[in-house]
């Protein structure tokens, strides 16, 4: 069951559900508006133009961190970004992220692959941003980007991400 907005204000107000900050007004009819930081990952460009292996190369290897209040993607340009809020789940609760209209309809993708908001997770999430629209795209720290819709899982798992996910508790 994917929770409506009036189920997500609840689990709000009862902390079941923990997001921060969050403004009361980044909630629509079933889903939370995320917001870009102004934490930025790039691919180093040592790899431009570069084969790589993913079997060797990994992403903390062939991206760096850059601090700053907007990026330009170049068309087919990829880069990571961070969501400022903070998203803790309970075991049974999952979320999804999703795009929003507005900057797919520009060419804009902000996640690739990874749409999945394990249960149990307590972190930041991280965005596959790409541009498939033929002209430059200016992003900036703070536009609503992304929303994740939450949605009930039947049984609790019993592998909290934010207990046995790899990546899950540096974000």
């Amino acid at each position: 069951m994917i929770l409506s907005n009036v189920d997500i204000r609840r689990k709000i107000s009862t902390k079941e559900i923990e997001i921060t900050p969050l403004d009361q007004e980044q909630i629509g009819p079933a889903s939370i508006d995320l917001t870009l930081s102004n934490e930025w990952y790039c691919f180093k460009k040592s790899f431009h133009g570069k084969t790589v292996d993913l079997a060797k190369v990994g992403f903390k290897i062939a991206f760096e961190k850059k601090k700053a209040e907007s990026i330009i993607l170049k068309p087919g340009q990829m880069c990571l970004g961070k969501t400022v809020e903070k998203i803790r789940l309970p075991r049974h609760i999952m979320g999804s992220l999703e795009g929003r209209s507005r900057y797919a309809r520009m060419g804009l993708i902000i996640h690739t692959t990874s749409a999945l908001i394990q249960p149990g997770s307590n972190n930041h999430q991280v965005l596959e941003i790409v541009n498939l629209a033929p002209f430059p795209i200016k992003l900036h720290a703070g536009m609503r980007v992304s929303q994740v819709v939450l949605e009930l899982v039947e049984t609790p798992t019993t592998k909290p991400y934010a207990r046995f996910g790899k990546i899950a508790k540096n974000q």
